[in-house]
């Protein structure tokens, strides 16, 4: 696939080094042109050609040209949707992957009462086919090959309307090793980002192990 990459920081070089090794090609785009390039440099130094696809970088225009298949939003959530909008001539058509968290200070959700980060970045770029996915976790999380923790290959919800593009993400999930997981229509994309508000305030907050909140759906009474 050709993926484009928006954006410079811990995420864009977690999730696209990952893809780099699966053999698609990247181009890393950012408002820092240089520091594009240094990324690129060392996604594609972590991920040598003859076992993986091509690194690129460029301006964040050029990133979004590039991603026929794909294009990763791995912006500051309040900045993603003045982008796509500066880019939605380009984004028409394509599958967007928003992996943004609005989480502010005391880990508290930054869209309540509003249109969801995910839904703001469709209305944005109204001809992309927005989906919500690798929200969830901390980049390092991302860096893992593969992220299986227990014998269990990590889930990766997703939030989504268009069928193709829903495909995509699912394929590139799998390339990271975990699993997708259907969450539903992009309407519920707020549902996500409020999980991720709550899982980095027991995380990070009062350093508890929240995975232990969710028990195995095997341990459910039957019917609930």
């Amino acid at each position: 696939m050709r993926i484009g990459i928006l954006g410079t920081g811990n995420m864009a070089d977690a999730l696209g080094t990952q893809w780099l090794r699966a053999g698609h090609d990247v181009l890393v785009g950012g408002r820092d042109v240089d520091r594009a390039a240094a990324l690129a440099t060392r996604m594609g130094a972590a991920a040598p050609a003859a076992r993986g696809g091509l690194a690129r970088s460029g301006a964040l225009r050029e990133a979004a040209e590039f991603g026929a298949d794909a294009v990763l939003v791995a912006l500051p959530w309040a900045a993603a949707a003045e982008v796509a909008a500066d880019l939605q001539d380009v984004l028409r058509g394509r599958a967007l992957i928003d992996c943004t968290n609005p989480v502010g200070p005391g880990f508290t959700l930054e869209t309540t009462g509003g249109p969801s980060a995910a839904q703001r970045l469709a209305a944005a770029a109204p001809g992309a086919h927005v989906v919500k996915a690798f929200n969830l976790c901390h980049e390092d999380i991302w860096r893992l090959t593969p992220p299986v923790f227990a014998g269990r290959p990590l889930a990766v919800p997703l939030c989504g309307d268009d069928v193709n593009a829903l495909d995509v993400v699912r394929h590139l999930v799998r390339d990271l090793g975990c699993e997708p997981l259907n969450a539903g229509a992009l309407t519920r994309a707020g549902l996500l980002e409020a999980t991720a508000a709550l899982l980095i305030g027991l995380w990070v907050g009062e350093g508890a192990d929240a995975q232990a909140i969710a028990p195995p759906a095997s341990s459910s009474p039957s019917g609930v």
